[in-house]
This record gives C-alpha cells, sequence and structure tokens, in this order.
C-alpha cells in the first residue's frame, strides 16, 4: 500500500511517500518545505495568519505530489507549534476543507514515542544512546538503556522559540550563549534526572545539515545510519555557534530555514554532548515520519 506522512513541524513540514509492505517499507518520495509555521506566535500560543499562508501553500504542493503518485492514504502529524496554538481548531479546520486531509495532533510523549519508533527503523540500541531530535517548538529525548529500558521526554525548548524569547546578537555573545543553556536547562525538566550515555542519535534535520558540513556532501538518501567522530562533530559545532549570519547565507551546505537559528540547534547539541559525556554520534535518517508508518503493520 502505498501512503503518505506529513509532518507539520514547527519549522519544516516533511512529507515522505512510502510503499508499505510486509517486512518494511520503500521510500517512494521524501521532502520538506520550510514553512515557520511558529514565527510570529509561538510564545503567544497562536499560528500568525502569515504562517497559515505558508503552510497552506506547502499543503498544496504535497497534495500535488501525493496525487501524482496516487497515494492511498495520507497521514498529518501536528506537533509542538500546533499542539499550542489557541487557534489550532480554525487552522485544522481550513486544512481539512481546502486538501481533505485530517491532522492528527500528538503530545510531547506521544511525539517522542514516534521519534523512537521511527529511528529504531534504522538504528540498533546495542549501547546506552540518547535519541535527540531538535525542532523548532520542542526538543525530544529518548534515552535507551540495554536496548530495553526508554524514558521519554518533550522540553519546549524549541529554536523558534528561543530566537523569538531572547535578543541575540550576531554571532552569539558569550553572554548570549549563558543565557541559552540557562534557559534549556530550567525548561528540559527531567533531562536533569537521565544519566549519561555512550551514544548520541540524532534524528534526521539538524543533524542532517551537519553531516553535509562536516563532509561537503549531501546527506545520503537511504536508510542507514552515519557516524561522526565527536571531533568532527563539535568542531562544526563551534563553527556554526561562532558565525555570523552572513557567513551561515554564504555556506553550501546550511539550508535556507535553517540559517537563522543554527547557532541555537549547534549550542544546544553541544550542550546535550557534554551534558551527558558523549563518546559517539550516529545520524539516523529516520524520525516521527517513519515511526507513523508503523501504524501500517
Amino acid at each position: 500500500m502505498r501512503v503518505a506522512v506529513i509532518d507539520l513541524g514547527t519549522n519544516t513540514f516533511n512529507l515522505l511517500v512510502a510503499d508499505v509492505h510486509s517486512t518494511g517499507f520503500d521510500i517512494v518520495h521524501n521532502s520538506k518545505e520550510g514553512v515557520a509555521l511558529g514565527m510570529g506566535g509561538i510564545n503567544e500560543g497562536r499560528i500568525s495568519g502569515e504562517a497559515m499562508e505558508r503552510a497552506f501553500r506547502a499543503f498544496e504542493k504535497f497534495k500535488g505530489i501525493c496525487n501524482g503518485l496516487n497515494v492511498a492514504t495520507i497521514t498529518g502529524i501536528g506537533t509542538s507549534a500546533v499542539r499550542d496554538a489557541d487557534n489550532n481548531e480554525e487552522f485544522l479546520s481550513e486544512i481539512k476543507k481546502r486538501f481533505g486531509i485530517e491532522i492528527e495532533i500528538v503530545d510531547g510523549l506521544e511525539e517522542a514515542e514516534l521519534i523512537y519508533q521511527g529511528v529504531s527503523w534504522s538504528y540498533h540500541f546495542e549501547k546506552t544512546s540518547l535519541i535527540m531530535d531538535i525542532g523548532g517548538g520542542s526538543t525530544e529525548f529518548i534515552r535507551i538503556e540495554s536496548g530495553r529500558e526508554l524514558e521519554f521526554l518533550s522540553a519546549n525548548i524549541g529554536v523558534s522559540r528561543a530566537i523569538q524569547l531572547f535578543q541575540l546578537e550576531d554571532p552569539l555573545s558569550k553572554e548570549n550563549q549563558k543565557e541559552l543553556i540557562s534557559w534549556f536547562e530550567e525548561n528540559a525538566g527531567e533531562l536533569k534526572h537521565f544519566s549519561a550515555c555512550d551514544v548520541l542519535v540524532g534524528a534526521s534535520g539538524s543533524f542532517e545539515t551537519f553531516y553535509e558540513m562536516v563532509h561537503e556532501e549531501e546527506f545520503p538518501n537511504k536508510l542507514e545510519n552515519i557516524r561522526l567522530s565527536r571531533e568532527e562533530l563539535m568542531a562544526t559545532l563551534n563553527w556554526i555557534i561562532e558565525s555570523t549570519f552572513e557567513q551561515r547565507e554564504n555556506h553550501p551546505f546550511i539550508i535556507p530555514i535553517r540559517r537563522k537559528m543554527a547557532p541555537i540547534a549547534a549550542l544546544k547539541t553541544k550542550w546535550i554532548v557534554e551534558k551527558f559525556e558523549i563518546k559517539e554520534i550516529v545520524i539516523s535518517p529516520c524520525s516521527l515520519k517513519e515511526g507513523v508508518l508503523r501504524r501500517f503493520f
């Protein structure tokens, strides 16, 4: 059966079209659109009119792709910016009216569970691991001990929230960095009770950009994990944190939607690597949308 999953992220909308069969799935199409759904309202609990229009344009494009590929069913998942918006009913009603697509809003822990289910397609947890999914509205963490014991957390420390909450210099000042790390710590809740981990598993998104910057090539379009050395990752994170917006604008491997917020994502990743004494870094091509595919088995 050919199915589509649309992940309505706070910064980026992701479309996955896959043929699901008895033993797994084959990717037919995978694309993303920078929507910035959270800009102009996420910290006030609303989706702005301009953000809605950007979302509708993305849905028009996605619906055309799905029609052209003869997709049998489309599943839409709303995450942080959608679930926290007081006007989400208006937004989702308009999507249903215009495109005939129902959107399911998941809470933070359900989002983390779907991310874990997605990553587990490609990664087998032989060592104590921490999955990290950097979002615009929230960041999800899943700690796996001995491949079985799970701890799930969704924290409202997304990059879109931060960029609208703080007055940040270009490049980030040392004071900016201290303020952001304090904000991460204060709003990460139960993360303070998580123990150290051997492996950080980055779930697609920003981690794909980190890979592309290290290797100066596009992230491989296949269901295989990629490993980065701690040294390679930290060097790249430090460059991003210390870079100016102009430098990021001119970098060929930082996509437009990430150029403004990349230093926050990089600083957050560096904070986690140091906080949890991470030794190895694995980048998974899978995340929430691949987790949704498990519903079809």
